[in-house]
């Protein structure tokens, strides 16, 4: 049964608003979510824990096999557990994020992580958030999406985060680490970020979220994949 669940795939750069997006689509449809950049945020937050370096390609892979992790929803939050411990805020800071898509660049590590992300697919359906959804996790998807917005945007939303959460951060140095970002995701050997050829790409930099959402609902509802509720 989950074979035949279908899949939006939500692919694009950090900041581009795929988590916020991809939520907000799989609450409107009561589909499963998959947050595929978590586990690789979890991964390299494992692997600082227990101090193995986050090149040891070897090493890393291990922790992502076994990784212990738990996905929670609690009155209409979601939390993550790393080996018990609430994860949740942590892995979103920008020194995880940046360890994460160092990890991310090796082929062990996403070869381990390959199959658990596949398992989420499950009935009625499935939103996966990620980078690589499209092109190389669910390659078979009946609609896959490339969101992706100006890096000076994106710089600005996550400034924007980082203030509501009490921290303050220069904009200068946040687009900076996007754009290093950016040129590391889309340039690693492996599953580099670019978008699946049969993609639609959508640029939200002028766009709100709302927007988007029903932009997305309406083309998952013209391919027949889901009622536009």
């Amino acid at each position: 049964m989950s074979e035949q669940a279908p899949v939006l795939t939500i692919d694009g750069p950090g900041g581009a608003g795929k988590g916020t997006i991809s939520r907000l689509v799989a609450e409107r449809l009561g589909w499963h979510l998959l947050d595929s950049g978590a586990l690789y945020r979890l991964t390299a937050l494992a692997a600082t824990k227990h101090d193995v370096a986050l090149d040891d390609e070897p090493a890393v892979a291990a922790i992502a096999e076994t990784l212990d992790v738990v996905f929670l929803a609690e009155n209409g939050e979601a939390r993550v557990l790393l080996e018990g411990e609430d994860a949740t805020r942590t892995i979103r800071t920008e020194q995880v994020g940046d360890a994460a898509s160092r990890v991310a660049s090796l082929p062990a590590v996403r070869e381990a992580l390959l199959k658990r992300q596949r398992d989420f697919r499950q009935a009625p359906g499935l939103v996966a958030d990620g980078r690589d959804m499209g092109t190389v996790v669910f390659v078979e998807a009946p609609l896959k999406i490339f969101l992706t917005a100006s890096a000076e945007e994106r710089a600005r939303r996550r400034q924007r985060q980082l203030r509501e959460a009490g921290v303050d951060a220069s904009l200068s140095s946040l687009l900076k680490e996007i754009q290093a970002r950016d040129a590391r995701d889309m340039q690693r050997s492996v599953a580099p970020l670019v978008p699946a050829e049969d993609a639609v790409e959508l640029d939200t930099t002028s766009l709100t979220i709302p927007e988007v959402v029903d932009r997305l609902t309406e083309l998952l509802a013209r391919r027949g994949l889901a009622s536009d509720t």
